[in-house]
């Protein structure tokens, strides 16, 4: 909002909103202040608002058609300064902070969040965030996976995920029991240590006290050159693939931690200023579907030079360049600035968003 004043008159703006705005303003601040915290946060607007990423995401699908999806489940802490409703201290963060809730497929499009009170557990409200997302896929891949951090090692989680055939590997807690059963790989290795980092790989079966039944854990003990101590990490998990590889995709959840701070830092999702709890659930689900459009622009419409740039990138060097807006009697001219991006990649990235657009319907014969 606080850019409000000036984008409503900005001429590129302006031609994007169209209709009136085209040739007089766009909204005042005061309208969209109450367009933001009064329309939007209705139970009803709300829940809408939350579901349409996942129906673009099922339009982009519909250009790449996956046949398998990934699921990444992380929350993050957005920072608070102000008496924001249901802003609370956070003592693992040690900040006062909302604690929003976050789910990711492999392609980096955010799929569903939830904004929370900052002293939630990490896992609090997953069923509300993850379930719709998984309703929406099934039937419609041939499987779906699920990767999670230590917060999320809980049997619902699990007897949950085994019930719909998603198939997960999760972290759990290290414990004496676990520590017992590996401790032939807690031993150091004999002889003068090397260079390079040693890891090694134990598979076995557990079953926890609040477990209903056995489960598959995978643990991996990596030595390091120059630790005296080991470094120790669980996984349990329900896919029958090698314990090594069961590792390998379950640290590729990492990049969801990336995409996290990529919303924080190009899309500025922690700003979130309204007084009432449910004005920032507005603004975090706004954020969201400003982050997806980022992503679908980088994922489907820009040339392979540019490919792995980051939403920041993108941002400040095709988003926010100089242009020079030149009106016609018919047409509007937008004249470009040439400054990192050059005129050919400027059409190829037309090109490619012209291809997304749906065909017409062919002329009746």
């Amino acid at each position: 909002m606080n850019d409000a004043e000036r984008l409503r008159h900005d001429p590129g703006m302006r031609w994007i909103v169209g209709g009136k705005a085209a040739q007089g303003s766009a909204a005042s601040p005061s309208q969209m202040g109450r367009f933001e915290t009064r329309w939007l946060t209705t139970e009803r607007n709300l829940s809408s608002l939350a579901d349409i990423s996942g129906r673009w995401i099922d339009i982009v699908h519909g250009h790449r058609p996956p046949k398998g999806i990934v699921l990444d489940m992380d929350s993050s802490v957005s920072p608070t300064h102000g008496e924001q409703e249901m802003s609370v201290w956070n003592g693992h963060y040690a900040c006062t902070c909302y604690h929003p809730l976050f789910v990711f497929n492999q392609f980096g499009d955010l799929e569903r969040c939830a904004l929370r009170p900052g002293n939630v557990h990490s896992a609090d409200g997953w069923g509300d965030v993850l379930k719709p997302v998984v309703v929406r896929y099934q039937g419609k891949v041939l499987r779906i996976y699920f990767r999670a951090d230590a917060a999320f090692a809980m049997p619902e989680v699990y007897e949950y995920l085994e019930a719909e055939r998603i198939k997960y590997a999760i972290r759990i807690p290290t414990n004496q029991v676990l520590q017992n059963r590996i401790g032939h790989l807690l031993k150091r290795p004999v002889g003068r240590p090397p260079s390079e980092v040693r890891r090694f790989y134990a598979n076995f079966t557990y079953q926890a006290g609040s477990w209903s039944k056995p489960r598959r854990v995978i643990a991996k003990v990596e030595w390091h050159p120059g630790e005296l101590i080991p470094r120790v990490g669980f996984i349990v998990t329900n896919m029958s693939r090698p314990g090594e590889r069961v590792v390998a995709f379950y640290n590729k959840r990492g990049t969801c931690e990336q995409w996290i701070k990529e919303g924080k830092g190009a899309i500025k999702w922690t700003r979130l200023s309204c007084r009432t709890c449910a004005a920032n659930a507005v603004r975090l689900q706004l954020h969201a579907l400003a982050y997806n459009l980022g992503n679908f622009l980088r994922t489907l419409a820009t040339p392979e030079p540019i490919k792995d740039w980051s939403l920041t990138s993108l941002k400040e060097k095709l988003i926010k360049i100089g242009a020079k807006i030149v009106s016609h009697g018919r047409y509007v001219a937008f004249q470009m600035a040439e400054v990192a991006i050059p005129r050919q990649m400027f059409q190829e990235i037309l090109r490619l968003i012209a291809e997304l657009r749906p065909q017409p319907p062919p002329a009746p014969a």
